[in-house]
């Protein structure tokens, strides 16, 4: 898919010129990435996706020092977090500060999120919750896919960028058709029950903050104190995100 392809579907979906050109960055990232669940199938997903307003935006409720919690107020995940990481590059935290993001989903390659704040040079962990679809084996559903995602700036200007999903596959993937629902469990095979359990505890501390019913996120960006991933490198490792 081109670029203007993508952008003009955005648009007649209602989003405003930037939110389609943010989404489109968003998608188009993933895509380039292998990463296709998240790429431009996302599109087509998006035009059968209900329950949101393209027009709304997000609002920041509570901004403290350490502290900030938005509200997306209607709007699409993808940019609750799109802005909020904006609003971190641009006043970055003298130390470091939690923000936790209420009435925010999809948000798709949880990555990219942590991959730009990297990239100006601040530490990111990210986490967001979706539809419960990871349980023990015969068991009800408890959490959702969680991912994790981690990015660490780095002097070479090549950030090392973590991003896991708590499933053997992704939602996504289920979406893309790249996978069968039933694949959907949590990763590890015989050890499963530690993404299930990773899976409950990230659900837990999202779930745990957020005031509003829904699925939210929870992101933590902090200043770095030292540079680490140089040291790493030299010793010739591929390291995530490379």
């Amino acid at each position: 898919m081109q670029r203007d392809e993508g952008v003009r579907r955005l648009q007649a979906l209602g989003f405003a010129a930037a939110a389609a050109g943010t989404l489109w960055e968003h998608f188009d990232d993933a895509e380039q990435r292998g990463k296709l669940g998240h790429g431009y199938s996302r599109i087509p997903w998006l035009e059968r996706l209900e329950g949101y307003d393209p027009k709304a935006e997000p609002l920041v409720v509570v901004d403290d020092v350490g502290f900030q919690r938005w509200n997306g107020n209607g709007t699409i995940g993808y940019l609750v977090l799109a802005e909020a990481v904006t609003r971190q590059i641009a006043q970055p935290p003298e130390h470091a500060r939690v923000v936790v993001c209420e009435r925010t989903f999809p948000t798709g390659m949880l990555g990219h999120y942590v991959r730009r704040l990297a990239e100006a040079g601040l530490v990111g962990l990210l986490t967001a919750t979706s539809p419960a679809r990871l349980g023990p084996p015969g068991g009800p559903k408890a959490a959702g896919t969680n991912p994790l995602a981690i990015g660490i700036p780095s002097s070479d200007g090549q950030p090392v960028v973590t991003d896991v999903s708590m499933g053997a596959v992704t939602w996504g993937d289920v979406i893309a058709g790249l996978a069968e629902e039933e694949q959907l469990v949590p990763f590890g095979g015989e050890q499963w029950h530690k993404a299930f359990a990773l899976a409950v505890g990230l659900q837990l501390v999202v779930d745990g903050l957020v005031r509003e019913p829904g699925y939210g996120a929870v992101l933590l960006v902090a200043r770095p104190e030292a540079d680490p991933v140089p040291a790493l490198r030299a010793l010739g490792l591929r390291l995530p995100g490379e």
